[in-house]
C-alpha cells in the first residue's frame, strides 16, 4: 500500500496542536492565578506590598517573577487581574515583560541547555538585560496616560473594582472559577489566532530553501545575526521555559545574536500580539513590540563589547 502524500494543511494542523497543547495548559494556569488573585486578594494589597515611589516600584516590580512565576502564555491575564487589584500600569507592565524570564523555572532551564557553552554567563546575561530592558519599559509607561495604553472594557473593570476577599471560602472558590474561565474564553481566542498564524510560519515558511540560506547567510554577521535571531523569535513564539534548547542548538550563531534571541522571544511574537491586545489598545502593543526590538538590539551590541573585558577584569580569562 502507498502511503499517502503529507499534506501542507496537515503540516500546519499538526504544528498548531502541538503549539496549543504546549501553550494552553500555561495560559489555564495563568487564568486560574488571576480568578484567584481577584476572589483572595485585598484591592490595596498592591499599595502594601510595591514601595510607594514610583522608580522603586518599578524596580521591584522588575524582579517580581522570581516571587510569583509565570511564562509569557499565563502573565497577560495575571496582570489584568492585578491591574484591577491597584498594581500600577508601569509595574504591570514591568512584571509582564520580565516574569517569562526572570524566574527560578527558566533560569535552570537555561542553566542546563548552554551546558558546556558558558552557562552562567548565558544565563546571567540573560537575566541582566532582561531586567534592563523591562525597567526602562516600565518607566517609559509610568510617563504615558492610562486611557492611552489600557483598552476601554479593562478601564472599565478598573473603575467597578470592588473586593471579594471577604466572603465565605465558598464564595470567593466560586467567584475565582467564574473568573478564570471568563478570562480563560477572553484571553484563548487570541491565544489561537496568534498560535495559527504562527504554524503557518513555522510550516510553509521557515522551512522554504530561500529561508534556510538567509539563515546561514546572517550567521556570519552579527549587525545581521542580531535582528535576524530576534525576528526567527517573533515568528517560532517558544515557550521561554523551552527556548534555551533552541536558541543552544543555533551554534552558528555568535552568543550575542543567541542573547537577543533569548530576551526578545518572551517578550514579542506573534502569539504575545493578540494576548497583548486583550488588555492593551493596538497602537501601544505595536510601539511596544517596535520599542522592545530597538531596545534589545542596541543592549545586545552593547553587551557584546561590554561583556568580553568585564569577564577578563573578573576571571582574568577571555569569553
Amino acid at each position: 500500500m502507498i502511503p499517502p502524500v503529507p499534506s501542507p494543511t496537515g503540516d500546519i494542523l499538526f504544528a498548531f496542536l502541538s503549539i496549543v497543547l504546549e501553550g494552553a495548559p500555561y495560559l489555564l494556569l495563568g487564568t486560574l492565578i488571576s480568578g484567584f488573585i481577584d476572589a483572595y486578594l485585598p484591592s490595596n494589597a498592591m499599595d502594601r506590598l510595591l514601595p510607594r515611589r514610583p522608580i522603586l516600584a518599578i524596580l521591584v516590580a522588575g524582579v517580581l517573577g522570581g516571587f510569583f512565576p509565570v511564562c509569557e502564555c499565563a502573565v497577560v491575564p495575571v496582570i489584568r487581574r492585578l491591574l484591577k487589584k491597584g498594581l500600577p500600569l508601569s509595574c504591570a507592565v514591568t512584571y509582564m515583560l520580565s516574569a517569562p524570564i526572570i524566574n527560578p523555572v527558566v533560569v535552570l532551564s537555561t542553566l542546563s541547555a548552554f551546558k558546556g557553552q558558558n552557562p552562567v554567563f548565558m544565563t546571567c546575561s540573560r537575566l541582566l538585560m532582561a531586567y534592563v530592558v523591562t525597567v526602562i519599559i516600565g518607566f517609559i509607561v509610568s510617563r504615558l496616560r492610562v486611557d492611552r495604553v489600557l483598552r476601554d472594557h479593562v478601564l472599565a473593570d478598573g473603575e467597578t473594582s470592588h473586593s471579594h476577599a471577604h466572603g465565605s471560602h465558598d464564595q470567593r472558590v466560586t467567584h475565582a472559577l467564574r473568573v478564570a474561565r471568563a478570562d480563560f474564553l477572553d484571553t484563548a481566542m487570541y491565544f489561537v489566532i496568534g498560535v495559527l498564524i504562527t504554524s503557518v510560519f513555522n510550516t510553509r515558511l521557515v522551512v522554504l530553501p530561500q529561508a534556510q540560506g538567509a539563515i546561514g547567510m546572517l550567521s556570519g554577521n552579527d549587525a545581521l545575526a542580531i535582528p535576524g535571531l530576534m525576528a526567527l523569535a517573533f515568528v517560532l513564539s517558544l515557550c521561554s521555559t523551552t527556548d534555551a534548547f533552541i536558541a543552544a542548538s543555533l551554534a552558528g550563531f555568535s552568543w550575542v545574536a543567541r542573547l537577543a534571541f533569548l530576551v526578545f522571544g518572551p517578550m514579542a511574537d506573534l502569539k504575545l500580539i493578540f494576548l497583548y491586545s486583550s488588555v492593551f489598545k493596538k497602537a501601544f502593543v505595536a510601539r511596544l513590540i517596535l520599542g522592545l526590538l530597538l531596545l534589545v538590539a542596541l543592549l545586545s551590541v552593547a553587551w557584546k563589547y561590554a561583556a568580553p573585558p568585564l569577564l577578563n577584569l573578573i576571571h582574568g580569562s577571555a569569553l
